[in-house]
């Protein structure tokens, strides 16, 4: 049976690295060099840096649907580099850092979010499936395929990325039951950043944290700092590791916080966030502060590479949305034919009706 990790009420979270960036008493760093550790601090300049300028595209009329992701990088971008190429992504439409680092290039992520047809059609040597906008349908997802990875003898390991007003969804409950109860190759990761769009987590539940919900389905949880790119990696890798050994699934609860709006569709979190809770995560608990400060201790960044970095993801980003922008729209058409494999004769008649309309036009 998978080992159950106890909770109680004075457990405290995973943490490695602490808001200083300095090594926690009695923590052991992880096994990484320090080229990766730079690239993994690299990745989450990124995607803050391509967080902002989508955010000013959005703004300007040339991005559609647009979920903010500055905050949790270190959430997404440590958890991947602990796994495997060959490991299997479910993200939610929150989670392109993931799928970026994962190998999902930037004019996907700018097709996607602009609703051209070509959006999400995942290149064949990206293991990762098109980001799930059904709030906690990607756990059963994730479920599935970390079955048939058990069912197979195969290593590879499945990790669905979801937020805590996932854990209130019965796909949630269904999906690591399943999980559980057939030993998948699962990690369930919870990217808890304190609200459901505007709920906050105190009024979604009443356990004490999500991490301690394993404790129901009989597999291991921990609650991590999700702000701590270290123990993020040391959490994902640990479960990778009891998943590749049959072990069982992990349920991580990664605690952290959406610096922006849920998304850019007129949320406004100044409505139900506090200025001084706001500043409190900016401030004193910002994943990429805390890294670099850890690196600069290391002299293994400086304002040359931070700039240099920055500079990198915002010139293919301009690229990316020029070449995007010149594509042709997708059709009425193309959109029948594109969503079945075979397409049913109802909709073959409705195809048929909107290009006679079209053409009589």
């Amino acid at each position: 049976m998978p080992k159950v990790m106890e909770l109680k009420q004075d457990k405290e979270m995973f943490q490695i690295l602490n808001e200083n960036g300095e090594i926690n008493k009695g923590q052991t760093v992880p096994d990484l060099s320090d080229e990766e550790l730079k690239e993994i601090y690299s990745w989450m300049l990124k995607i803050r840096t391509f967080d902002g300028r989508a955010i000013k595209l959005n703004r300007q009329g040339r991005l559609g649907f647009y979920a903010p992701m500055a905050g949790q990088e270190a959430c997404q971008i440590a958890s991947m580099a602990a796994l495997k190429k060959s490991d299997m992504l479910f993200p939610s439409y929150r989670d392109m850092g993931a799928a970026m680092y994962h190998g999902v290039p930037v004019e996907m992520v700018f097709l996607y979010s602009r609703g051209q047809i070509d959006g999400m059609k995942i290149p064949e040597d990206v293991n990762m499936y098109p980001p799930q906008i059904i709030i906690a349908g990607q756990v059963l997802h994730t479920a599935g395929a970390g079955w048939a990875f058990r069912l197979k003898e195969e290593e590879h390991v499945a990790i669905g990325f979801f937020g805590d007003g996932a854990t209130s969804e019965g796909d949630f409950h269904e999906g690591v039951n399943f999980g559980a109860v057939y030993d998948a190759n699962a990690i369930f990761f919870c990217q808890n950043n304190q609200y459901a769009i505007s709920v906050p987590l105190n009024k979604q539940m009443r356990s004490e944290t999500i991490a301690q919900k394993a404790i129901a389905y009989g597999i291991h949880g921990i609650q991590v700092d999700g702000n701590d790119a270290l123990a993020v990696y040391q959490a994902t890798k640990m479960a990778a590791d009891r998943a590749r050994k049959g072990e069982g699934p992990t349920l991580i609860e990664a605690v952290t916080y959406r610096l922006g709006p849920h998304t850019m569709a007129g949320d406004d979190p100044g409505r139900y966030r506090t200025k001084e809770e706001e500043e409190n995560w900016m401030v004193k608990k910002d994943p990429l502060k805390r890294l670099r400060k850890y690196l600069e201790s290391k002299n293994l960044w400086s304002d040359a590479e931070e700039k240099k970095a920055q500079d990198e993801i915002l010139n293919e980003m301009n690229e990316a949305i020029k070449k995007v922008e010149k594509a042709p729209k997708g059709t009425v058409a193309e959109l029948i034919d594109d969503l079945y494999a075979e397409t049913p004769a109802i909709l073959k008649k409705q195809k048929e009706e909107y290009l006679s309309w079209k053409e009589g036009k």
